[in-house]
């Protein structure tokens, strides 16, 4: 099955970096497929997914907890602020925290409502104009903030430009996670998920490798 090739090969990475066995968290990033395909997965025991957009995981994903139990969900999409609340309600990390608007909005919910996902700071590497995320030589003040805010910060995600080698955005990454004392890292996809481990990806998001390609795709 695709979902044990890719757990295999993260073993694999793990081992050839040196690393423990077990200290890479697989998302297996369900946005756009089908129900069947989800299933399936969950079938084989996997519980932890990505979702890009709160519409589409809050009509999947409580009918699909209520059948397999707990699930942890991590949202990997850009989040619109009108729709915090229900994603701190839906989601058990929060991977895109990318402005103070957002940042505050977020620890005022978690005031009112006791609880806060984990937050991954989305940092652009790559400084692409269409792409969300924090500036690079912005990050280490936005971090600051968030911990202002007592925001539960624990590392950093990024999405590297398709044309350009992962492994120098992957390392950028690092080192800025590394100044500002975080030990997260969620970086690398079904293409580079072993460099990013090499370099010391803490989480991987994987998808179109474990559900294959989704139907708009085709």
């Amino acid at each position: 099955m695709a979902l044990t090739d890719i757990t295999e090969r993260i073993a694999a990475a793990e081992r050839d970096a040196g690393r423990a066995q077990g200290t890479t968290e697989l998302v297996a990033v369900s946005k756009k497929q089908p129900d069947a395909r989800v299933e399936a997965v969950l079938e084989e025991g996997h519980r932890t997914f990505g979702e890009n957009r709160v519409q589409e995981a809050a009509g999947k994903w409580p009918a699909f907890r209520e059948r397999f139990g707990e699930v942890r969900l991590h949202l990997i999409g850009p989040l619109q602020t009108n729709k915090a609340r229900q994603a701190m309600e839906l989601f058990d990390a929060i991977e895109v925290l990318d402005r103070p608007k957002l940042a505050r909005a977020i620890a005022r919910l978690a005031q009112e409502i006791g609880a806060c996902p984990d937050l991954y700071v989305q940092v652009n590497t790559g400084e692409e104009e269409q792409k969300s995320g924090l500036m690079p030589g912005d990050t280490d003040a936005f971090v600051a903030e968030c911990r202002s805010l007592d925001l539960p910060v624990r590392g950093l995600m990024c999405i590297p430009p398709v044309d350009e080698e992962p492994a120098l955005h992957f390392s950028l990454l690092g080192r800025i996670a590394e100044r500002n004392g975080l030990s997260g890292l969620s970086m690398g996809m079904s293409g580079d998920f072993e460099t990013a481990i090499r370099l010391g990806a803490t989480s991987v998001r994987v998808g179109s490798a474990i559900f294959g390609a989704r139907p708009s795709e085709t």
